[in-house]
């Protein structure tokens, strides 16, 4: 990381040349070449090793597709689950979403902007308005 970014440095900065770098920094030139080709610095990036849940996953879309609302425990019992729970249940609470209909008494979500609510609201004429006063009309308040 230190390598790439003083790379960079000197090249565009100073105007050191490919060769020069790999002298001052003791890296090869090809590696210099390829960090003044890349955008981001280089980064270890390690292939994902998967879970045990990712062979049961079919198993429970189908139940999930039979009862959306199906425990996980239960779940776990009919496939026939010997692991840990709770990373199955943490699968299920993923993909139980994808399965549950649409609940008519979630709560709506509205973006900044994207509606307005207004309370058309007046006092009738002659109401009191504080202090025992009475008012005419609307415009005397």
């Amino acid at each position: 990381m230190e390598h790439w970014a003083e790379t960079l440095r000197l090249h565009r900065a100073e105007q050191v040349p490919i060769k020069e770098i790999s002298r001052r920094l003791g890296i090869a030139r090809n590696t210099v070449r390829s960090a003044l080709a890349s955008e981001s610095p280089p980064s270890y990036r390690r292939a994902g090793k998967g879970s045990l849940v990712d062979t049961a996953e079919p198993e429970v879309r189908k139940l999930l597709v039979l009862d959306a609302r199906m425990p996980a425990t239960v779940i776990a019992e009919r496939i026939g689950w010997e692991h840990s729970i709770t990373i199955l249940k943490d699968r299920i609470r993923q993909i139980r979403p994808q399965y549950a209909g649409i609940d008519p008494a979630d709560r709506l979500v509205h973006e900044p902007g994207a509606a307005a609510q207004m309370d058309l609201w007046s006092r009738s004429r002659g109401s009191r308005s504080g202090m025992g006063r009475r008012r005419c009309c609307r415009c005397c308040w």
